[in-house]
């Protein structure tokens, strides 16, 4: 009998491709005792000047069953080549034909496998009509959280059954229910990208409208933290089956690498006694709210970790690095916190959460981050910034008491045209000291953690979850 191969195609951007990357390995890990019968190929599109992504895959170990095919990239000068606004469809839709191509090459040149479908990123739905071309199933890996997945049903029948314009919700008082949560969500908090209005916003709510068309969502998550929307989008019929494998982390990143020194600043601080603060990949504020971040950490007495990463250039995409913190840094902060405080640039974020001095995490709430947390057990203080950040914030705060709350309603916009407002270091300073006394919150933290680690052992919800899926792969070419 053939391999089932399966052909993942991640989103462009390291932080999807990572976890595509390690749920294959994952996949592939686990049908080793059976007589190895998986394969995988990870197609990439690579955004111009992404160096990251050649340094990650660099250095992954590879397995014969594993392997991963650059796809043709778009010169620097294509106006598809470099999407300042979040997600890029427009370059994702250049690289159709050369999907069809790969994928139709990949049927004809193999062997000893046969391709049993394709594992989209949710941003890439566009080549479910690949898949039904070749008569492929298509699943969706989900690197979001499942919860989410119920808010863009009730936008897509107001756009587009209704023709109503989700402009009219932007920073609206309105509430939604949403078949995932068990509250009504405020608009305020819907993804910028479902509000802006145009056509970049109808293609964006189109990518989520077309995952129900798939024969499955494998879900970067695990079933006790996100039991009530699982069992509620499966229940009203809105979701095909959904496999929750996660958490699925980089475990080669908890570690410092060569950066001693962060560590051995940490090693002399006392257990639980550090803020540490990070935003992302491509997190970034402005200098204004950095000073108010900074008269926050001064004036609350914590010990704290800062990343601090220099926002890119108007309508660009990637972060860089300040060469001198003190041109951004209030005059003197360096000094008056030299001791009990560490600036530093990009930070190895599962390392320094690794690490039991750390106590409180004040995070953009990316969904990794937000499974990183939970992994470690350290409870977050949320400062959503962009994309669904701001869902994930409310998810933690409000339907799990697993977070305290900076906002939850703060969003940047990669354009620059709409600055966000400055929350003030008042308001700062006091959830960071809710965040370390917060027995209650730490609690459900350390107890989803345990959760989070039974999950994967033998036995465990997201270990038969993703056997499950490897029997239907397995099935679906029998």
């Amino acid at each position: 009998m053939k391999r089932a191969e399966l052909v993942f195609l991640p989103s462009p951007g390291l932080s999807h491709l990572v976890s595509t990357v390690e749920t294959a390995k994952l996949l592939l890990d686990r049908d080793r005792d059976r007589e190895d019968r998986l394969a995988i190929t990870v197609l990439i599109m690579k955004l111009p000047n992404d160096a990251s992504v050649d340094s990650f895959t660099q250095k992954i170990t590879y397995s014969p069953r594993l392997r991963l095919l650059n796809l043709p990239g778009l010169n620097e000068d294509d106006p598809n080549a470099a999407p300042h606004l979040g997600i890029p469809h427009a370059f994702i839709e250049k690289q159709t034909p050369y999907v069809r191509e790969t994928i139709s090459d990949l049927i004809k040149g193999s062997s000893s496998s046969q391709i049993a479908g394709l594992v989209l990123d949710v941003f890439c739905t566009k080549f479910i009509e690949i898949a039904r071309e070749l008569g492929l199933p298509s699943y969706i890996f989900l690197t979001a959280s499942v919860t989410g997945l119920g808010v863009p049903q009730p936008l897509a029948e107001m756009r587009f059954q209704r023709n109503q314009q989700l402009t009219e919700l932007r920073n609206s008082d309105v509430e939604l229910s949403v078949v995932s949560y068990t509250t009504p969500i405020p608009a305020k908090i819907l993804p910028a990208e479902f509000t802006r209005g145009g056509p970049a916003a109808d293609d964006f709510l189109n990518c989520f409208k077309r995952i129900w068309e798939t024969n499955g969502i494998v879900a970067n998550t695990f079933y006790d933290l996100e039991s009530y929307a699982i069992e509620s989008l499966m229940s009203a019929g809105k979701s095909p089956k959904i496999y929750p494998v996660g958490p699925i982390l980089n475990q080669s990143s908890q570690s410092f690498g060569g950066d001693d020194d962060v560590k051995k600043w940490l090693d002399h601080q006392p257990e639980n006694s550090v803020v540490f603060l990070c935003f992302g990949t491509l997190g970034r504020l402005d200098d204004a709210q950095v000073r108010e971040f900074a008269l926050a950490l001064e004036n609350s007495g914590f010990r704290f970790l800062w990343s601090l990463r220099k926002p890119a250039a108007k309508g660009a995409r990637f972060v860089s690095e300040y060469e001198n913190f003190q041109q951004v840094l209030p005059e003197g902060f360096l000094e008056r916190t030299e001791g009990i405080g560490k600036v530093i640039g990009w930070a190895p974020q599962m390392a320094a959460l690794s690490h039991p001095a750390v106590g409180g995490f004040v995070s953009h709430c990316g969904w990794n981050s937000t499974l990183e947390s939970v992994w470690f057990g350290v409870p977050i203080a949320t400062f959503p910034l962009y994309a669904e950040q701001q869902l994930n914030a409310f998810q933690l705060v409000k339907e799990l008491g697993m977070a305290e709350m900076i906002r939850l309603d703060y969003k940047i916009e990669f354009g620059g045209e709409a600055p966000p407002e400055i929350v003030g270091w008042e308001e700062i300073a006091a959830a960071i000291k809710r965040l370390m006394a917060a027995e209650g919150v730490r609690q459900k933290v350390k107890e989803m953690q345990k959760k989070a680690r039974a999950a994967l052992l033998e036995g465990g919800s997201s270990y038969n979850a993703l056997n499950l899926f490897i029997e239907d792969v397995i099935t679906s070419i029998a």
